[in-house]
């Protein structure tokens, strides 16, 4: 595998390969054999080996007859994440409130690239075209969450996120050309949140909120997400968006208040 480009003194190539491995799993390809793996990620059969039997030893990856599998514990990860963030503490009675006032799932998500990706979730039991849970990731540009996230970005930076290609695995339904991307983000910008009506897949129909920082600066965005055939566009727009609205702006508030609370270390 070839020198990856920009890299500094300091970098750790053989870590980075471990997570290429890790990265190499998806939704459609829980299993995989070594040779699948190999060129999932452009690394030779034998380092794809070590790799693989290391994160095994951790706990990361089991081994099978089938092949390889990510096991539980690779959640650890995003978990920490999100835990280091304070983001489910501070969101989750919010979303669990806006949960039981519109019997719809809300959801929290933040940019990766050219992706938005699931960080805290309140469902309902409903079915839905596309599986979501913590850590499902979509393409943002079609999605009302990545909507109001991308809205937020400066016109070079919003160019270079959306020149990277999606790592969702997914097409989506809408494929806007740059104008009609550019006049759809304005709009968002111009109202301060953002809607989608079967853009992503069919059936899915959600309106979100960015979610702000102590600075103001977005750090994610948050939704109410509604089937098609259920709820319409008018009562999403009349009854549900005001009700995200000021959910948005309470934890935009609590997460404010969190970064200026002082951290204390304690030496174990």
């Amino acid at each position: 595998m070839p020198a990856r480009p920009d890299t500094g003194p300091d970098f750790i190539e053989a870590l980075a390969r471990g997570l290429d491995v890790i990265r190499a799993f998806r939704p459609l390809r829980p299993v995989m054999t070594l040779s699948e793996v190999a060129s999932a990620t452009g690394l030779a059969r034998p380092t794809t080996r070590r790799i693989l039997l290391t994160l095994a030893e951790l706990g990361y990856v089991r081994q099978s007859e089938a092949g390889f599998a990510l096991t539980p514990r690779v959640l650890d990860l995003g978990v920490a994440y999100v835990r280091s963030m304070g983001l489910w503490d501070v969101a989750r009675p919010h979303m669990e409130r806006l949960c039981a006032r519109t019997n719809e799932s809300v959801s929290i998500a933040q940019l990766d690239g050219p992706d938005i990706i699931y960080v805290a979730r309140v469902a309902v039991p409903k079915i839905v075209t596309l599986s979501v849970q913590i850590g499902t990731r979509f393409p943002a540009l079609p999605t009302s969450l990545g909507k109001v996230q991308l809205a937020a970005l400066a016109p070079d930076e919003l160019e270079a996120v959306l020149a990277q290609p999606t790592r969702s695995g997914l097409t989506s339904r809408w494929q806007p050309d740059a104008a009609e991307r550019d006049a759809e983000l304005r709009d968002v910008r111009a109202r301060g949140w953002a809607l989608t009506d079967e853009q992503l897949a069919l059936g899915i129909r959600s309106v979100a909120a960015p979610l702000r920082d102590g600075s103001g600066k977005v750090v994610a965005g948050i939704n109410v997400n509604c089937h098609a055939s259920e709820t319409s566009v008018e009562h999403m727009v009349e009854h549900h968006l005001p009700l995200l609205l000021q959910v948005a702006g309470e934890i935009s508030a609590d997460f404010a208040r969190l970064g200026t609370v002082p951290h204390e270390v304690v030496a174990s």
